[in-house]
């Protein structure tokens, strides 16, 4: 402490000198009156958001609004510390806080628009918090060392500004989580509208496992009625060709049930007549296989 205290008589003569600058003294390097214009067009950009933000906030209604809200009212609420700071600051060097709603949207460097849709609102914000951080950065770079104090306020408040608009593009865009890269539009921010109908985009309908099914094994060209044909034709040749009595059995009794139901006369006819084939068939088949059991067996020579 002592490094910096040379002469302290004359460091109270130096606080006397113009007492009434209050916290301004002899060791302030910035220039007080640029400094107050450049803050009062600081408060009236504050101003401006806050009322932009509570218009929006009264504005935001449905489903997907009401979270919106929200934010816009806590963000509002950042907006209005921010101006008391500043007005405060303002009043700390001398000056007189500009609060005339005359020529408030001449000083901001923030628009008023209110938007007519969600993502609107979103958008409008969004751009007005990344014109604020580009002019207060510059500001923290003018302040510098020539005035301390007001640029850890400008610090304090560029800090505030880039989490609202990393909260309003949260918002506004989905962001993939691996790469913090923007994808695209949240749904959300236009719940009303209707999604996009998918054409043109080469996929192709398909085929349920019926239709894929009957078109199995269809040839190229082929209609679905003839596949359908061949298929039939091929089923019956099948089961027609095992060969066994069974089979044939039950295709002759679906034949004579069927002539039955046109002509009961010639169905009988048909069935008295296929009954002594199936005997004959029998017995030369009982025949045969004990002619195979009795057959003597040849002596070694």
């Amino acid at each position: 402490m002592a490094q910096f205290v040379k002469d302290v008589e004359q460091l109270r003569e130096n606080a006397r000198r113009k007492i009434e600058d209050g916290a301004v003294t002899e060791a302030y390097r910035g220039d007080k009156d640029k400094t107050i214009s450049i803050l009062n067009e600081a408060l009236a950009t504050e101003i401006v958001c806050v009322l932009r933000y509570m218009h929006h906030y009264f504005m935001a209604t449905g489903v997907h609004g009401k979270s919106v809200a929200d934010e816009f009212k806590e963000h509002a609420d950042a907006e209005r510390e921010h101006a008391d700071l500043i007005a405060q600051r303002i009043q700390q060097l001398g000056g007189k806080p500009d609060f005339n709603p005359r020529s408030l949207l001449e000083r901001s460097v923030s628009q008023y628009i209110e938007g007519e849709t969600l993502a609107d609102m979103i958008r409008e914000d969004l751009i007005a918090e990344r014109i604020v951080i580009e002019v207060y950065t510059d500001m923290i770079r003018y302040f510098a060392d020539n005035d301390p104090t007001t640029r850890l306020l400008m610090e304090r408040m560029l800090k505030d500004e880039e989490e609202h608009a990393s909260d309003l593009v949260d918002l506004l865009y989905i962001v993939d989580p691996s790469s913090g890269q923007t994808e695209g539009q949240d749904p959300g921010t236009n719940p009303l509208s209707k999604p996009a109908q998918a054409s043109g985009n080469g996929k192709q309908k398909q085929p349920s496992g019926r239709e894929s099914s009957s078109r199995r094994g269809a040839l190229p060209g082929e209609p679905r009625s003839e596949t359908s044909a061949r298929h039939s034709a091929q089923s019956t040749e099948q089961f027609s060709g095992r060969g066994s009595v069974g089979a044939g059995s039950k295709i002759n009794s679906l034949e004579t049930a069927s002539l039955g139901e046109r002509d009961p006369a010639k169905a009988l006819v048909q069935t008295n007549q296929a009954e002594p084939r199936d005997m004959e068939d029998d017995a030369r088949t009982r025949v045969r296989r004990s002619a195979r059991v009795n057959k003597p067996h040849r002596k070694a020579g």
